[in-house]
C-alpha cells in the first residue's frame, strides 16, 4: 500500500478508511497519540513511543485495548504491508464511541493508525523561528489530541515564512516549540526545559540529551527565558521526523549560529543512532 489506515483491526488505503462520527475524537479531541520514524521497515525508538503512549493513556484513565507487546506487533505487521519502508508511523487511542456526553463512556477504546511515506528531516539549511504566547492548558506533558493552540501557533509561523513558533509563558520563560522541542547552547552547556507539565518530554530530546552524555557536553534541565534564547550560542529544535534542526533568527532577528563545532557534533550523533538502528542489518 501507498498509505495505509487501521482503525479497531479494519486496514484500508488511507483516503478510502472511514471511522464513526461517535469517535470520542470526534466530539472532544478525547484521546492521545504518537508519531514516530520508520526506516527500512524497523520502527525507530518504538519501545520509547509505545511507553510513552501508554504513560499519556494512563494519565487520562483511558485503558489501551491491547498490551504493549501487541501493540508493537501491529504496528510491525502493517510496516511490513507498505510499498516503501520510508514512513512516518502515528499511532492514537481515542477513549471510544457513544452518543455525545462528556462523561465517559462505556466499553473499550478505540486504534487508529496511519502509515505514509516520509524521510526524516535532515535540515540541512538553519531556519527561522517566531515567538508567541503559550496559550495551551497545564498538561503539554500528556499527548494528547487537544492541538488547537499549537496548530493556529504553527500557522503563524507559517505565514511569517518561519521552520516553527517558540512558545512562552507569562515572565517570558520558554516552553516549546508548536510541535517541537527547543533548547539552547552557551558557554559549552546544553540547556533544554525540564520535563514538568508544561512541555512534552520529547523522544528526540532524549536522544540529544544521550548524545551530550558521549560528547561531554553538560546538560542543564531547567528552564530558560526568551532574552536567553535570544543571547544563545546555538538554538536547536528536536521532533521524531526532525531530530535536530538549527536556528538562524528569532522574530526576524539573528540568533545561535555560534557554536557549530557542538552543532554538528550533536546533529552527527542523533543521525549516526539513527541510521544504525534503522538499517537493513540492524
Amino acid at each position: 500500500m501507498k498509505e495505509l489506515g487501521y482503525y479497531n483491526g479494519r486496514i484500508g488505503e488511507l483516503s478510502q478508511m472511514s471511522v464513526p462520527m461517535n469517535d470520542r475524537a470526534c466530539w472532544f479531541g478525547d484521546g492521545v497519540y504518537e508519531a514516530g520514524m520508520c526506516r527500512n521497515y524497523r520502527i525507530f525508538a518504538i519501545d520509547e513511543h509505545v511507553d510513552r503512549l501508554y504513560r499519556s493513556a494512563s494519565m487520562l484513565e483511558i485503558s489501551v485495548p491491547v498490551p504493549k507487546d501487541g501493540l508493537k506487533l501491529i504496528l510491525d505487521g502493517l510496516v511490513r504491508k507498505m510499498d516503501t519502508g520510508d514512513l512516518m508511523v502515528y499511532c492514537q487511542v481515542t477513549r471510544g464511541g457513544g452518543p455525545r456526553q462528556h462523561a465517559f463512556p462505556d466499553g473499550p477504546a478505540n486504534l487508529w493508525v496511519t502509515l505514509r511515506p516520509k524521510k526524516i528531516n535532515t535540515a540541512e539549511a538553519p531556519v527561522g523561528l517566531i515567538t508567541a504566547e503559550d496559550t495551551r492548558f497545564f498538561h503539554c506533558n500528556i499527548k494528547t489530541l487537544n492541538l488547537i493552540p499549537s496548530v493556529m501557533a504553527n500557522e503563524k509561523a507559517r505565514r511569517a515564512g518561519c521552520y516553527e513558533c517558540v512558545l512562552y509563558r507569562p515572565g517570558g520563560r520558554v516552553t516549546e516549540c508548536s510541535h517541537s522541542n527547543v533548547h539552547i547552547i552557551k558557554d559549552g552547556t546544553f540547556f533544554t526545559a525540564p520535563t514538568d507539565n508544561l512541555i512534552l518530554p520529547g523522544i528526540a530530546r532524549a536522544h540529544l540529551i544521550n548524545a551530550c552524555g558521549q560528547l561531554g557536553i553538560p546538560v542543564s534541565e531547567t528552564p530558560f527565558t526568551l532574552d536567553e534564547l535570544m543571547n544563545a550560542d546555538e538554538i536547536i529544535t528536536s521532533s521524531s521526523t526532525a531530530p535536530c534542526v538549527r536556528a538562524c533568527s528569532v522574530d526576524g532577528t539573528g540568533a545561535g549560529m555560534k557554536r557549530e563545532d557542538l552543532f554538528s557534533a550533536l546533529k552527527k550523533a542523533v543521525f549516526d543512532e539513527y541510521y544504525s538502528q534503522t538499517s537493513a542489518e540492524a
